[in-house]
């Protein structure tokens, strides 16, 4: 990766872009692989939770990203929130930041049969794709929700306008 003083999205005066950078939206990290050799990560902000027996989860996801490939592949994946410590942590899974030696070696892991997990995570899921559908320039990724482990969120990592919010 380069890094240059531009900004790393140049679009157009671009209204639906606009629109959704004004969603408030708690910034999660989606997790897939099953070997050190496969893993992907992706930061994720479009996506959210549908209750049900058993419950979803709904990402749109980059179809040219990695994590998007290794999910779809494996039919597996994690999905953990992240915190407000962890804005350098969601820079690099997003593309945006360096990672020196690669994002898996800038913070702890876990692996579960469905991924790897970040280790200080206190809330996360594991997923099973159900579904995967091409909308707009995204893939729309139902996934029904396997594990679910709900902790404290005193700092969450919320991202609106472009930029992290911090937790008030």
């Amino acid at each position: 990766m380069t890094i240059h003083p531009g900004h790393p999205f140049p679009t157009p005066d671009d209204p639906v872009r606009r629109l959704r950078g004004r969603i408030g939206a708690a910034v999660s990290l989606w997790t897939a692989g099953t070997s050190d050799d496969d893993r992907a990560g992706l930061t994720v902000s479009s996506w959210l939770v549908a209750g049900g027996e058993p419950g979803r989860v709904l990402g749109l996801l980059d179809p040219d990203a990695d994590l998007t490939d290794a999910l779809l592949g494996t039919g597996r994946g994690v999905v953990q929130l992240l915190g407000w410590p962890d804005r350098d942590l969601a820079d690099v899974f997003a593309g945006t930041a360096p990672a020196p030696g690669g994002p898996w070696r800038t913070t702890g892991w876990e692996w579960t049969d469905h991924g790897p997990r970040l280790a200080h995570a206190t809330t996360w899921a594991t997923v099973e794709v159900e579904q995967d559908v091409a909308v707009g320039w995204s893939r729309l990724v139902t996934c029904v929700l396997r594990e679910v482990v709900v902790g404290d969120d005193a700092d969450p990592l919320v991202h609106r306008r472009g930029r992290y919010v911090p937790p008030e």
